[in-house]
């Protein structure tokens, strides 16, 4: 099959194609060299267009019931003619280069909307490389008119850090009845969350749902106040009942409204660019490094002198440095 030209794809994924689309991202999940120069005009062709979408992040513990929630919360917003973009972030698909598409059989309802796209992350060589693909899989969701992102963390640890640095609303989702409701969460991501959903608040699991909300309001105040100016929040849903679905949305819409008007909306967005013109280059020259002939030779005769104690880590590393800075003058 002939592949369209950049500013046919451009075009296409500007008049909301999901076909040209999905075209487009695999294009830029692409690690053949040959595909970069064009990944990027489509990338620089999309962006005047992009930018206009609530970027949502969400994670949780495994069994919280992620998929469940995307699906049920991606309906409630298509119902009301909004367009949805589901992404995911996989470190396990970095690791094992498997398949996440049974991501995209749990959200089976919502695959098949006509207002939504599901897509799975792409497996790579490092968490970066596969956060990268997906920062810039948003900006072409952006351009084809999807006004909510949604970015799933499948895995745990360093993929909510990536996840916030390339959302604007970071979302945590919680299960009810492990006893010390903190217990298993990272203190870390809880300060990152702008917002904590108890999940599973239907039936017989109500009064614990409750109870856990009370507890995590009251610890929640222990934490520093965000930059933001916004106060997180704590609530109860069921997708099962779809009971609290709305009231997700309206916290979410509460928070933009509130850092769009004090400016922190435009300021983090800024400063998550920044962070990602640095990490990209980080990235890159790493690839170059790594990928070079003449330093894997290298490479492989210092890994053994510093296992042999025949030279430092340190020295070896300054070694291979100007190693590659003399084949790069």
């Amino acid at each position: 099959m002939v592949q369209p030209e950049a500013e046919e794809l451009i075009a296409q994924i500007i008049a909301g194609d999901t076909t040209a689309l999905s075209r487009a991202i695999t294009l830029i999940e692409s690690n053949n060299p040959n595909h970069f120069a064009k990944a990027n005009t489509v990338i620089n062709g999309c962006l005047p267009h992009a930018n206009s979408s609530i970027r949502i992040g969400i994670t949780g513990v495994p069994g919280v019931g992620k998929s469940s929630f995307i699906e049920v919360f991606g309906k409630h917003l298509t119902h009301q003619g909004k367009k949805v973009a589901v992404l995911t972030i996989d470190p396990s698909s970095a690791v094992s280069h498997g398949s996440i598409l049974g991501d995209k059989t749990r959200m089976e309802k919502l695959s098949k909307d006509p207002n939504a796209y599901v897509r799975p992350s792409a497996s790579g060589e490092t968490l970066g490389g596969v956060a990268r693909k997906t920062r810039e899989t948003i900006t072409l969701c952006e351009a084809a008119g999807f006004d909510t992102i949604i970015i799933e963390t499948v895995g745990v640890g360093q993929s909510e850090i990536a996840v916030h640095s390339m959302v604007d609303f970071f979302l945590l989702l919680q299960i009810t009845g492990a006893g010390d409701e903190l217990q298993g969460i990272k203190r870390g991501i809880i300060e990152m969350a702008d917002a904590i959903v108890i999940t599973k608040s239907d039936g017989d699991n109500i009064p614990k749902t409750t109870l856990t909300k009370t507890e995590l309001s009251r610890a929640l105040h222990y934490f520093p106040p965000k930059k933001s100016g916004w106060i997180p929040t704590v609530t109860t849903c069921s997708s099962k009942t779809q009971e609290g679905i709305p009231e997700v949305e309206k916290i979410i819409l509460n928070y933009v409204e509130t850092t769009k008007n004090n400016g922190y909306f435009n300021r983090k967005r800024a400063e998550q660019n920044d962070y990602w013109l640095t990490e990209t280059i980080n990235d890159q020259l790493k690839q170059d490094f790594f990928n070079h002939p003449q330093i894997q030779n290298v490479l492989k005769e210092t890994k053994k002198a510093v296992q042999n104690n025949e030279t430092s880590p340190f020295a070896a590393a300054q070694l291979l440095l100007e190693t590659y800075k003399n084949l790069r003058t």
